[in-house]
């Protein structure tokens, strides 16, 4: 057999795999060819978004001790291809999946790395037939750790099989398992938003419940949503083990892991409701913090406990609570000290007053936001920066101006950080609204929004003026847009409803805090920034509530419409997501694209205050002098018609080939782009001419980062890419298709065919003109109207004389069209 004359596929199927079955390998349980480990970033263009191929990584062979447990990843290549070829990327697969073995192959033998040093050699050629077993490879890992029996028992427990992991979960919970079974007792993971935090923090309890190393196990979040999502959802099967700690008048309150729904249960209860005593027989609860701790002892539902009760706390969110000294969650956490301790964030808080790590040490694993989104496992997004005058300018009352409830509004220069805390301008709210209602329309009438507000009133006020603004809609659908805030139980009620893929209503959400974590919306599109946010931590939080990735609903990317210069986040050296592009219009523009605050916060919660916020209000004085208590004012609101609001200014950002954001005009940078591939116009005719097919060198200038949906929309949508690219790169006057066709039916020069091929001919200048060289060049052009009428695909070509002939007409065709 000529190995050269093999593919890549034959090495693998007729060499690599026997050479595995003949050493112990399990095809089935032990052996997984082509494992992805890399989705494939999703690339935004203007409003499509498709997977960068380029970057989709697959192992060949991950091998596997048992599911989930890989130890070593082969890559293989054809025999053109030296041994060790596939090295490389061999090395940079098993960093992904935190193993020490590597192996490459041509088909004649394999390279082994060995990160061990078993053999004190890190690499070494080794025979087809030398291939280390499955317990070879496994002595060496459990040898190379330095476990013990007991550790070794732990390490090999099982994953609850059924849904896939993906390499960083792998990673996150083999760490987290092997760290709690060596006597670790404090650990931190940080996974970014959307990454399955929750599914990671189920497969460690699972494992380490499963193989007996912790019995008893607390899991505290701070919102009812975050448990009642678990419970229904990732911890479904811990149910019968599984109670809630929810004390209120009537028992303790169940969410049913079948169906959903929350229910209060009489007998049986975690928390009995005569005697308040705590039902100690399940193993596994879950609680909010505030449900277990007060400010009294017999509010501390938790020191019903004995201190040593819990081996195993698992704290979500750990960034809100348990970072701080004097939080309630760490007086939770410091009351069951000896058991094991878990941190799960999204992002960790790092200040000189209170720090994460301080406690749960340095992160054992760390998955951010922008690894989430370059892996393809993270929706990417597009921001729009929209400036309002009052904001940018500032605005100063004129002297003893009154407000719309008489209040005499003080005397000084109002700017951004005093919108809607210290001042409401009601034609603000309404540009706002408008705006928000231009993109939707724009782009999709019904795509999930959550708009951030100041606080709770700035919330129903937002509620009011979308309705306002989507009054064609509301009118029949009032639950169109919804105010969801920790005061508005109504609107609460609706969260379900507004997270459920399946419900069309709510569409839009107006909020302050309340949505900010742990709200799973994964077919949100538009995220909405009309709050002040200085903190890292919140700003992340937030654009996580759009970054779930859900292809299979059409949500591939979404949007950040900024009033606020949040995004500016995005040059802090602290932020790891950078954003798809960014949009700045100015007035007139369409929506859709081609200093600190004062101290303030708004209650999440009845009777709770989030650990960053805190009540605030503002106060004016009598200016009587005489002695008065002054009046206290919590904001001057002015009348839309006394105050107009306007846009300020544009600009625009995108992303280079390289993921980087770039700051020129999106035709500075077309121009750019387009000469680091042609020097000259005549070089670009020249590829231009020579292209059989325009849409390969179109999805070629895509791919260099020349963003023609964009320019489109900035330039016009009339323009053929040619014409773009030739008016915005080489400054020559652009013709529109229609003009081009036009120019084409004059010179009437395909009279060479017979009267159905001209008709054909005919027919496809139509479509150039509607739709682009891209629709003339697929043979699937022959089945659309008013085509179809001609005759079938088969007879038209016929026309033609055979696909050759028909398929060197379109070329002819598209010469004509580009003629100079």
């Amino acid at each position: 057999m000529d190995k050269k004359k093999l593919s890549e596929a034959d090495i693998c199927l007729k060499f690599i795999t026997p050479a595995l079955v003949a050493r112990g390998w399990d095809l089935h349980e032990q052996v997984f060819q082509e494992f992805t480990l890399k989705a494939g970033r999703m690339v935004v263009r203007g409003q499509r978004a498709a997977r960068d191929k380029a970057s989709i990584r697959r192992a060949d062979y991950m091998l596997c001790h048992h599911a989930d447990r890989p130890i070593a990843v082969i890559e293989a290549k054809d025999n053109h291809h030296s041994l060790n070829a596939g090295m490389a990327q061999a090395i940079e697969y098993a960093q992904l999946l935190d193993v020490p073995f590597a192996f490459s192959s041509n088909g004649d033998g394999f390279i082994f790395r060995d990160r061990t040093l078993a053999d004190d050699v890190l690499e070494r050629e080794i025979t087809l037939d030398e291939f280390p077993s499955p317990s070879e490879l496994w002595q060496r890992y459990c040898a190379w750790k330095g476990w013990s029996s007991e550790v070794r028992t732990v390490a090999e427990s099982a994953w609850f099989p059924g849904k896939s992991a993906r390499y960083y979960q792998i990673t996150a919970v083999n760490r987290t398992v092997e760290a709690i079974a060596t006597g670790r007792d404090r650990v931190l993971l940080v996974m970014a938003t959307g990454t399955g935090k929750t599914f990671t923090a189920f497969q460690i309890i699972w494992r380490l419940w499963k193989s007996g190393a912790r019995k008893r196990i607390l899991y505290l979040a701070d919102r009812n949503i975050l448990i009642d999502q678990t419970m229904v959802n990732d911890f479904k099967p811990f149910k019968g083990a599984m109670a809630k700690l929810s004390p209120n008048q009537k028992g303790v309150e169940r969410v049913d892991a079948d169906t959903g729904k929350r229910f209060i249960e009489d007998l049986d209860l975690a928390l009995n409701k005569t005697t308040k005593l705590v039902d100690k027989s399940y193993e596994i609860y879950l609680s909010l913090y505030q449900a277990v701790s007060g400010r009294e002892d017999e509010a501390n539902i938790y020191k019903q406990f004995s201190p040593d009760f819990f081996d195993l706390i698992v704290v979500d969110e750990c960034h809100r609570g348990s970072a701080a000294e004097d939080s309630a969650w760490r007086e939770i956490l410091s009351y069951f000290k000896s058991a094991a301790q878990i941190g799960l964030t999204a992002t960790p808080k790092e200040t000189e007053e209170v720090s994460n790590s301080d406690y749960f040490g340095e992160p054992l694993y760390t998955y951010s936001l922008k690894q989430g989104i370059d892996d393809g496992y993270l929706a990417p997004y597009k921001v729009i920066r929209i400036d309002l005058d009052r904001d940018v300018l500032g605005w100063r009352p004129s002297a003893g101006m009154t407000d719309k409830h008489g209040n005499v509004v003080e005397d000084r220069i109002y700017n951004q950080s005093d919108m809607n805390r210290s001042l409401v301008l009601e034609a603000r709210d309404q540009l706002v609204a408008e705006k928000i209602t231009d993109y939707l329309k724009a782009t999709d009438r019904y795509a999930k929004t959550i708009v951030f507000c100041e606080d709770i009133d700035h919330a129903g006020r937002m509620r009011q003026a979308l309705s306002n603004a989507n009054a064609d809609i509301c009118v029949d659908q009032p639950k169109y847009v919804v105010q969801i805030t920790g005061d508005n139980r109504e609107g609460k009620l609706e969260l379900d409803n507004f997270i459920d893929p399946e419900k069309t209503f709510p569409v839009i959400a107006t909020t302050s805090r309340l949505m900010s974590t742990g709200v799973d919306a994964q077919t949100c599109k538009l995220i909405v920034l009309d709050q002040t946010i200085k903190s890292m931590t919140t700003f992340k939080q937030i654009v996580g509530r759009g970054t779930r990735l859900r292809e299979d609903l059409g949500k591939t990317w979404f949007t950040i419409m900024d009033f606020k210069r949040a995004t500016e986040m995005f040059a802090d050296k602290e932020f790891d997501g950078d954003p798809a592009q960014v949009y700045q219009p100015g007035p007139g523009e369409p929506v859709e694209p081609p200093e600190p605050p004062p101290p303030g916060g708004i209650c999440e919660e009845p009777g709770h205050w989030s650990d960053e916020e805190s009540p605030f209000e503002f106060t004016k004085g009598t200016g009587q002098g005489d002695g008065e208590l002054p009046q206290t004012v919590k904001r001057f609101v002015i009348d839309g018609k006394r105050v107009p609001v306007s846009i300020a200014k544009e600009r625009v950002q995108y992303l280079d080939a390289e993921g980087k954001l770039i700051t020129e005009s999106l035709r500075d940078y077309t121009r750019i782009n387009v000469k680091k591939q042609y020097e000259s116009l005549d070089a670009f005719l020249r590829v231009w001419s020579a292209a059989e097919r325009k849409a390969v060198l179109i999805a070629e200038l895509d791919d260099h980062g020349v963003f023609l949906d964009a320019l489109a929309d900035e330039v016009g949508k009339d323009f053929d890419p040619f014409d773009l690219v030739l008016h915005v790169a080489y400054d020559m006057p652009p013709l529109t298709r229609a003009e081009r066709a036009n120019q084409v039916r004059k010179r009437n020069v395909f009279t060479e065919y017979g009267p159905v091929a001209r008709q054909v001919i005919a027919a496809l200048i139509d479509k150039y003109a509607d739709s682009g060289v891209q629709t003339i060049e697929s043979m699937d052009v022959l089945r659309l109207p008013p085509i179809d009428h001609l005759g079938t695909p088969i007879e038209l070509v016929r026309a033609f004389g055979g696909k050759p002939q028909f398929l060197q007409a379109v070329r002819s065709l598209e010469a004509e069209l580009y003629r100079s």
